[in-house]
């Protein structure tokens, strides 16, 4: 019984290192990355990363790179895990973040959601999402397997491989539909987060993103910045990451969850869902400022964009900086 309890004490003990390096690394990554904002092609940083909110207020895509640069290095120096497992994590999160900031920068609202990138894709169209969408399957299958499987038997490793490289992509793409309203995401991630934080084999892989979302939440709250596609698309593959360390029926399970999800979203609105739901719209508001008034219609010509969070990307001006933010 000793012995239990002093496990027991001491996985706590890793666990909370791991959260506690994960908010310092992203709380100086974020400070360090807004003070001097990085250019891009000339352009100066904060033409790059700020956007304009629907209340005409400045955010800053700057909370997604601090996410993966604190998750990252968090995940190198906390204790707990193998040395496979860190650098699975340290792929699926950093290359997660890198296609999703691809596609932050450099994507465009023509195509949303797997149908429209993939169908654009089957016309000869290669659009940002295509790229981050086939970029994210592989890197999940690639983490996968770096991270290995205790299977026993050649065919049942190369099994676990697909599912776990599956969860981590799946896990990548759903959080960033969640990405429509401030701190949703991050609500969902430590919501989901926090069972595999207490199990014992996820929680070395779950810790420093925990620890990274929950520091960079005050700033998403309040409507300061944003995770945009780098950091929900980094934070959905690292929960993904560690719920492939649970055992096959669990994570069979974790898979089906995912693939209903994200097939769901072609058709239903997350945000109509939650805020017809008294508790979800109560656990989607908590800490956010009041509602703004919302705008006039948009003319017919244009779009209609559901999120309200997301902000209107002006077309690139003459220097053809190509910049813009893809809600899928």
């Amino acid at each position: 019984m000793n012995g239990r309890i002093a496990s027991g004490s001491a996985r706590g003990a890793r666990l909370l290192a791991g959260m506690g390096l994960g908010a310092v690394a992203a709380r100086a990554a974020y400070v360090a990355l807004t003070r001097r904002p990085p250019g891009l092609n000339g352009l100066p940083g904060e033409e790059v990363w700020d956007r304009t909110n629907h209340r005409g207020e400045p955010v800053t895509l700057l909370e997604g790179p601090a996410l993966v640069a604190g998750a990252a290095a968090a995940g190198l120096l906390a204790p707990g895990a193998t040395g496979r497992t860190r650098a699975a994590a340290l792929l699926a999160g950093t290359a997660s973040g890198i296609l999703g900031g691809y596609d932050d920068l450099a994507g465009s609202a023509s195509s949303r959601g797997f149908k429209g990138h993939l169908g654009a894709l089957a016309r000869g169209e290669v659009t940002s999402g295509a790229v981050k969408i086939l970029g994210i399957g592989a890197t999940g299958l690639a983490a996968a397997a770096i991270a290995g499987s205790p299977a026993p038997t050649r065919r049942g490793r190369a099994f676990d491989t697909v599912v776990n490289g599956a969860i981590v992509a799946g896990g990548a793409n759903l959080m960033n539909l969640f990405d429509l309203r401030p701190g949703r995401a991050i609500k969902v991630g430590v919501i989901t987060g926090t069972p595999l934080a207490l199990a014992r084999p996820s929680a070395a892989v779950v810790a420093a993103p925990l620890g990274a979302a929950a520091a960079l939440l005050p700033e998403d709250l309040a409507e300061r910045a944003m995770l945009g596609d780098t950091g929900s698309n980094a934070l959905g593959a690292l929960l993904g990451l560690a719920a492939t360390r649970l055992g096959r029926g669990p994570r069979l399970a974790v898979l089906g969850g995912l693939v209903a999800l994200n097939a769901a979203s072609e058709f239903v609105s997350f945000t109509k869902v939650i805020a017809a739901n008294p508790v979800l719209n109560r656990i989607d508001m908590l800490g956010r400022r009041p509602v703004a008034v919302p705008a006039p219609a948009a003319p017919a010509d244009k779009p209609d964009m559901e999120d309200a969070f997301r902000p209107h990307v002006p077309p690139p001006g003459p220097a053809g900086n190509g910049v813009a933010v893809d809600p899928a």
